[in-house]
């Protein structure tokens, strides 16, 4: 009985044993046939799924290989549609000629800066100085001076208003003509011709519709903003203040130059020296302290805007005579040396505006007295 089941022990072992060498042989020998499978696969395939398609290890121009790879089609239909749209609402800014791309009409520019003026009407309230004040009749008396040089925009409801703000020095128009100054700014600009360098420009944003480009720009702004994020894989501000880096902040430039061109014809037009335009930015590169650089900033520098005027000046001497200011300015300073400086005159709704005195009491932001 123990020899039957030794015989029996024996007889099994003997029976697997060459089940396991056949098995090891059959693995160890099929390991090879899958590495020339592999190699085979990797050959006529590529690292990202075999396409027959070269891809990029640099992963922002993957995405952009796999966008266009993927979605090639939506894209040259869009792009193609964009580009068409882009030509298509191409104008030319009044005075300089300059090609831009607009979209928004200057109704609707009004329209929207109209929410903006009540705006600014309340956060400035009680602030703002009275009709009669002598620094609002002032900027009142340059601003209809400069009137008839801006063209069908003189007809629109113009209104005047001073904000007593002593350590600000900024000045602005809305379109519709609504003019706010900062008494900061007055004594940088010294005398009228200052102001009217300074209301020159703000005016020329309104003639030029800066407003409307920046409305219309803002587009090209976000779809940079857009493909920016989808290739680079990064936030939406990031992207943002990329593209404001590249388009808004050079277009921002571009219209304040812009706006210094046209400014100094039509302050030359309405008899003001434009020479002053040069002292006006003398004096404002003396007060600028800390500024950013220029790539960083909204505004050329004083120093730059200075020497492009400078560049201008031949045009704007030649506006200057065109208007025979000469004649005209001497035949004023003879008037005041023979009669004296009274009173000026200055327009309100019934048409004459008298000097007030420094004590008057002030009159309301939302008066209908404070335009002409």
């Amino acid at each position: 009985m123990f020899a039957a089941r030794l015989g029996l022990r024996t007889a099994f072992r003997g029976a697997t044993r060459p089940v396991g060498r056949q098995a090891a042989k059959t693995s160890f020998s099929r390991a090879p046939q899958q590495a020339r499978f592999a190699s085979r696969y990797q050959r006529f395939g590529d690292q990202k799924g075999g396409t027959g398609q070269n891809w990029s290890n640099i992963r922002p121009v993957y995405r952009v290989q796999y966008i266009w790879r993927n979605y090639r089609t939506p894209i040259i239909v869009v792009s193609g549609g964009g580009v068409v749209f882009y030509v298509a609402n191409q104008e030319q800014v009044p005075v300089t000629h300059r090609r831009r791309f607009n979209v928004v009409s200057p109704e609707t520019e009004k329209q929207v800066s109209e929410g903006m003026y009540d705006e600014v009407l309340k956060q400035y309230r009680g602030r703002v100085l009275p009709t009669e004040h002598p620094y609002t009749q002032l900027v009142a008396r340059v601003v209809e001076r400069l009137l008839p040089s801006v063209g069908p925009l003189a007809g629109e409801e113009w209104r005047v208003h001073v904000i007593d703000a002593p350590n600000e020095r900024n000045a602005f128009v809305i379109p519709g003509g609504k003019v706010f100054v900062f008494t900061g700014l007055l004594p940088i600009c010294k005398d009228e011709n200052g102001l009217a360098a300074v209301l020159g420009h703000e005016i020329a944003h309104n003639v030029a519709h800066h407003a409307a480009e920046r409305m219309s720009q803002s587009f090209i702004t976000l779809s940079f903003a857009l493909l920016a994020s989808l290739v680079f894989d990064i936030s939406g501000n990031l992207a943002n203040s990329i593209g404001s880096l590249f388009l808004s902040l050079p277009n921002s430039r571009t219209q304040e130059m812009e706006a210094d061109h046209i400014g100094l014809l039509m302050m030359a037009q309405s008899c003001y020296d434009p020479h002053s335009a040069i002292d006006l930015w003398t004096r404002m590169a003396e007060a600028e302290k800390g500024a950013p650089p220029q790539f960083l900033s909204t505004h050329p520098t004083s120093y730059n805007r200075r020497e492009l005027i400078r560049k201008w000046m031949p045009d704007a001497e030649a506006k200057f005579n065109e208007s025979e200011c000469s004649l005209s300015s001497r035949y004023a300073e003879d008037f005041k040396q023979a009669f004296g400086a009274g009173n000026s005159s200055r327009l309100g709704r019934s048409g004459r505006i008298p000097v007030q005195q420094q004590g008057s009491p002030s009159r309301r932001v939302d008066d209908d007295d404070d335009f002409f």
